[in-house]
């Protein structure tokens, strides 16, 4: 099962040329720059735009393919869609709202109950938009569009207009959801922290074109890919909790194919997490170093080297057996280290560099 979208729409001064296949159900969260490209899509996903030229598929049922003459109308999409404002009914309750969703569509796998419990809505039922934080309104809205059973749903930077501490309260209400529903979403987003947080997969656009898509952890551990330029450049692995030292205030994750440990997580042994290591706290060695702080030498091979001559560095992609770590040093280092494609190579990583990040 999939999720499929081939775009193609000239505008007076930009061309979109859009081509993607992402796993379904999951995450599939759309980064780049604004003005990319990214909300175009959700248009036309929708229904709102009819381009050029496209073909938009989920799991089994055809959207649009406009070359074969399909193009649904937004009401039979069943595409539940959320923007960055909640776009709530100001004069209906919050209950009221969210039964909004449900008025043109036979009941479904969706319950109000289920949705009001997951997105921590119960004490703002009685409630009017006008009284509720941002982040309240934004999952008011995301329980909506819940409620309109979408075999699609589509959110277009939910969380831009809110500041951070709006964005910490909700996130966590989005990393369930899509644990507990298994839809497919299309996310639209230019913030790295959310696409680390909630991504599956990952589609890279600038300018109208997808630079690079796959699964998360492979996108963000490539060298060769835009992301890896940016000050904030990190690795993210799927980990599971081997073990806690209680003694030792340690847990144990494996992840990538190799061990990890970290600060005493509050998650059950067995438990999966995702973990992020920024490329600027991963320090390469060729030998293994006696009498340090660090917890963590993990072995690995060096799979890429990309200069970066703006900020006078290099970045490098270490291969582990079932993952990738990247680590910037400078080019003084790579020759030193005598790093090459292929080499063998440790990477130094400190317990406390190590983010837990969600599921």
């Amino acid at each position: 099962m999939s999720v499929s979208v081939a775009i193609r729409h000239r505008f007076p001064s930009f061309q979109l040329d859009i081509a993607f296949d992402v796993p379904s159900p999951g995450v599939t969260v759309l980064f780049g720059p604004s003005g990319s490209g990214k909300s175009t899509i959700v248009s036309v996903a929708s229904g709102l735009l009819r381009p050029d030229s496209c073909r938009i598929a989920v799991d089994n049922a055809v959207l649009a393919d406009i070359g074969a003459g399909i193009w649904l109308p937004p009401e039979r999409r069943r595409a539940g869609v959320v923007f960055q404002d909640s776009r709530l009914f100001p004069h209906m309750r919050v209950a009221a709202n969210l039964r909004y969703g449900m008025r043109r569509v036979p009941p479904g796998a969706i319950g109000f109950g289920d949705v009001v419990d997951l997105l921590g809505l119960s004490g703002l039922l009685d409630r009017r938009p006008y009284t509720l934080s941002g982040g309240e309104r934004q999952r008011v809205a995301i329980g909506r569009a819940l409620l309109a059973q979408p075999r699609l749903l589509l959110m277009d930077e939910p969380l831009a207009a809110l500041d951070s501490a709006r964005k910490a309260e909700i996130l966590p209400y989005l990393t369930g959801l899509k644990t507990a529903l298994r839809l497919p979403v299309l996310y639209v987003t230019h913030a790295l922290d959310e696409a680390a947080r909630l991504a599956d997969s990952l589609v890279l656009i600038d300018e109208g074109r997808v630079t690079a898509f796959g699964s998360v952890q492979d996108i963000a551990g490539r060298a060769d890919l835009p992301l890896a330029r940016r000050d904030d450049a990190a690795a993210l692995l799927l980990c599971e909790v081997a073990e806690h030292d209680h003694p030792r205030a340690l847990t144990r994750l494996m992840g990538g194919g190799t061990a990890l440990w970290v600060p005493l997580l509050n998650l059950p042994p067995g438990a999966q997490c995702r973990v992020r290591i920024p490329a600027r706290e991963v320090i390469l060695a060729s030998r293994t170093p006696e009498g340090i702080s660090l917890h963590n030498v993990v072995p690995g091979t060096v799979r890429r080297i990309a200069g970066d001559p703006d900020s006078r560095s290099a970045m490098v992609e270490i291969a582990l057996p079932d993952g990738a770590l990247l680590s910037r040093v400078t080019p003084d280092a790579v020759v030193r280290l005598n790093l090459s494609l292929g080499a063998p190579v440790l990477a130094l990583i400190k317990s406390t560099s190590i983010e837990a990040i969600g599921t």
